[in-house]
């Protein structure tokens, strides 16, 4: 079974390396930049009016859809920030040095309008199902968007990345946050991970049985105050270790396009690699382009795709560039990327040293492990929502029952599997989605910049 297993990691490190990689860099850089330009940064000039939607400023009774603005930032800001956050960002680090967090911040500024784009487009081209729920996302602007410019070969498109979603769902969503739990339980409590499987399984399945409401109404408890458990302790860090972070800042710009020498126990990184893993670990932390949050999007209560698209803004803002952010500053300023500790290890280690210049000794390592657990939860919900919905699109409503409970399955393998295999995994599946995606972007952004300009248009002459 070992042997199986180590043949079916190299094939995928294979397809990883030489191939996935190279893809997504070259392609969601620019894609991103085209967007940014079409659209004239309203991801920078916006953020007010997204931040007035939120809030429920616009908000109007009798509009279809599942739930609010807010319910949808928080299901899909709980797909988002996740154990990337935490083991992700570690990860970039250790393989591609401080210079991959240059390259997270580029993920995530270009990825601010990538959302804004596949969210627009989910709210265009959704559908209601026969029990007045909403099911949207890629594979529906994929297959009513392009069938004009594609023909059959919309419908193909659209199957392929339904089927790269449930792959996904039970890779990025599940198996990765079920490893990272099980990881973080083990080296603080040493829990056995089939243990932590057990559990995490049957939590898991209590909440998921639920549907999207219920996914909605436990996120929006859950991600506030996850949020601010760890981002208060990183602060915390972070201003122990102050003097060091221009330093650290410097770091980062030089070896984003330098590389970074080998020193202590960082494996060390050519140029190439640093973007390379700074792309792959942004993308997996806020998912912008990949093609899952728009699904979670797609059921706001809105008559304007494009407001839903602006909400979609703050979800790259919120994860990759802050929370991401303090997380590989507080592991560059503390010294622990070069300890040769790998994944949640690593962000333990520098919380566990800044929190000792308060005289707090061995908070890091429970402080982590709550937050991974929230964290890792609340993702493992929100993508077994993403994968019903690609479920229903491929086979129909009758199959989301039997995928919810092949879905825990994987949340049990998830734990008790190899670190490595899981994130190479993850690195794959990814890549299914995220090619046809931007592709089916690119040949719909006349039809994003049509909705922008209709709904901003429509903002002017808006009275509550």
């Amino acid at each position: 079974m070992n042997e199986f297993l180590s043949l079916i990691d190299r094939a995928i490190q294979s397809y990883n390396d030489y191939i996935g990689g190279y893809l997504i860099l070259f392609l969601l850089i620019p894609t991103g930049i085209w967007f940014a330009f079409r659209l004239r940064f309203i991801n920078i000039t916006k953020i007010p009016h997204a931040i007035r939607v939120v809030a429920g400023k616009y908000d109007s009774k009798g509009t279809a859809g599942d739930v609010n603005h807010f319910k949808a930032l928080t299901t899909a800001l709980s797909a988002t920030v996740g154990t990337g956050n935490i083991v992700g960002v570690a990860m970039a680090v250790y393989l591609g040095g401080p210079g991959a967090v240059f390259w997270i911040w580029v993920t995530g500024f270009l990825g601010m309008m990538l959302k804004y784009s596949e969210v627009t487009l989910a709210q265009k081209y959704r559908r209601f199902n026969s029990d007045g729920t909403v099911s949207g996302g890629p594979m529906y602007y994929m297959e009513d968007g392009l069938k004009d410019k594609l023909g059959k070969w919309a419908k193909i498109m659209a199957v392929v990345f339904a089927s790269a979603t449930i792959l996904c769902s039970l890779g990025t969503g599940n198996m990765a946050q079920s490893n990272s739990m099980s990881d973080a339980m083990f080296t603080a409590y040493q829990v056995p991970t089939w243990i932590s499987g057990l559990l995490i399984t049957f939590l898991v399945l209590l909440v998921i049985v639920g549907g999207v409401k219920r996914i909605g109404d436990v996120t929006a408890r859950l991600v506030p105050f996850m949020a601010v458990v760890y981002v208060g302790a990183t602060m915390m860090v972070l201003v122990a270790e102050y003097d060091r972070l221009p330093a650290a800042f410097m770091m980062i710009f030089e070896s984003a396009f330098t590389g970074t020498a080998a020193t202590g126990g960082f494996v060390g990184s050519t140029v190439i690699m640093t973007m390379i893993w700074g792309v792959r670990r942004g993308l997996f932390s806020n998912e912008a382009g990949q093609g899952s949050a728009p699904i979670a999007h797609a059921a706001a209560k809105t008559k304007y795709p494009a407001r839903e698209g602006v909400v979609s803004l703050l979800e790259p803002l919120i994860d990759t560039i802050v929370i991401c952010t303090m997380t590989a500053m507080m592991i560059i300023v503390t010294d622990t990327w070069q300890t040769g500790n790998k994944g949640v290890g690593m962000t333990v280690d520098a919380m566990n040293t800044g929190l000792h210049r308060f005289g707090i000794d061995g908070m890091g390592s429970h402080i982590i492990s709550f937050g991974l657990l929230l964290f890792a939860f609340s993702t493992i919900i929100s993508w077994s929502y993403y994968g019903s919905r690609a479920a229903i699109y491929l086979i129909g409503e009758k199959a989301v029952k039997p995928f919810l409970y092949l879905y825990g399955l994987f949340v049990f393998f998830g734990a008790i599997w190899g670190l490595d295999i899981v994130w190479h995994f993850v690195d794959m599946v990814i890549t299914f989605m995220t090619i046809p995606n931007l592709i089916a972007l690119l040949l719909l952004s006349s039809v994003v910049v049509k909705e922008t300009k209709d709904y901003f248009k429509a903002m002017e002459s808006y009275k509550p």
